[in-house]
């Protein structure tokens, strides 16, 4: 496996891959790897044959530059992951390398963007439509791979995706777990022992909305307080959002008909963490 930091380099490597009629798989990353990016990496490998994994963490998606300063950064660990998974490639440019003097062209995704995350991150999703096709375009990948955990995310890089006309198709994988069920995220590793046990209250908030629908309970409203008052019951635990939506339009669904998509995002202790679940 290969490290390169420079776009001439990714560039050269992928064209020659192409050449020898290899198909390119594409996992981007911010790095801080784990078993969630690793299974993304390790369907790339299986189904492409030829896998590129970014390694970038992208400036313009942080709201608080806070969050930024303290978002962990291991490449030579994430590189060995990532190789053992099955990456070919790992793309591990500069922000300056990506956002050279007088760069001034945003990509956005107006109306799926608007709420839930796009309400409590603003700019956030500008940042991350940007900087995915800007690495489409370097790429040039056959299949991209991002996880299901962050639902909004998918949806609006699909939709991106339709509207611009990348050449590429979009394979969203099912959200990788800890026991217990907590949402495999890099942010876990920000939460003290017991905030860990604690956090596992998210999948069980997420289970019982899925429950209530799957017994015919179609009232909105009354799903949800039953959702939040599941998180309430761990003190550390504040909710930011909990919503039921259309998946496709990802707004608010008040009468469950016909198969939706749970959101949620909470602190436990400082940190901040997303979950979300499909129901059908």
């Amino acid at each position: 496996m290969k490290i390169v930091r420079n776009t001439a380099d990714l560039r050269r490597l992928v064209k020659a891959a192409k050449r020898r009629g290899k198909k390119i798989g594409f996992v981007p990353t911010m790095g801080a790897l784990h078993e969630g990016h690793l299974s993304l990496i390790r369907r790339a490998r299986q189904e492409t044959g030829w896998v590129v994994v970014s390694i970038f963490v992208n400036p313009i998606q942080f709201n608080r530059s806070s969050d930024l300063r303290s978002y962990p950064r291991a490449l030579a660990a994430d590189a060995r992951l990532a190789a053992s998974a099955g990456a070919n490639l790992v793309f591990a440019p500069s922000a300056g390398e990506i956002y050279p003097p007088g760069f001034q062209t945003y990509v956005e995704v107006t109306q799926l963007t608007r709420r839930w995350e796009g309400e409590h991150r603003p700019g956030h999703f500008r940042g991350v439509t940007t900087v995915v096709a800007k690495l489409f375009n370097l790429v040039q990948p056959d299949v991209a791979y991002f996880g299901q955990k962050d639902a909004q995310q998918a949806r609006a890089v699909r939709q991106m995706i339709d509207d611009l006309g990348f050449d590429v198709r979009l394979k969203v994988l099912p959200t990788v777990r800890e026991p217990g069920g907590l949402a495999m995220s890099s942010r876990n590793a920000l939460l003290s022992p017991d905030e860990r046990r604690g956090a596992k209250i998210l999948f069980e908030s997420l289970h019982e909305g899925k429950r209530l629908i799957q017994l015919n309970l179609r009232r909105g409203n009354g799903i949800l307080r039953r959702m939040r008052a599941v998180i309430q019951k761990v003190p550390s635990a504040r909710v930011e959002y909990i919503a039921i939506v259309d998946p496709e339009t990802l707004e608010p669904v008040r009468r469950v008909k016909r198969p939706a998509l749970l959101l949620l995002a909470a602190r436990v202790g400082k940190t901040r963490l997303i979950d979300c679940m499909e129901v059908h």
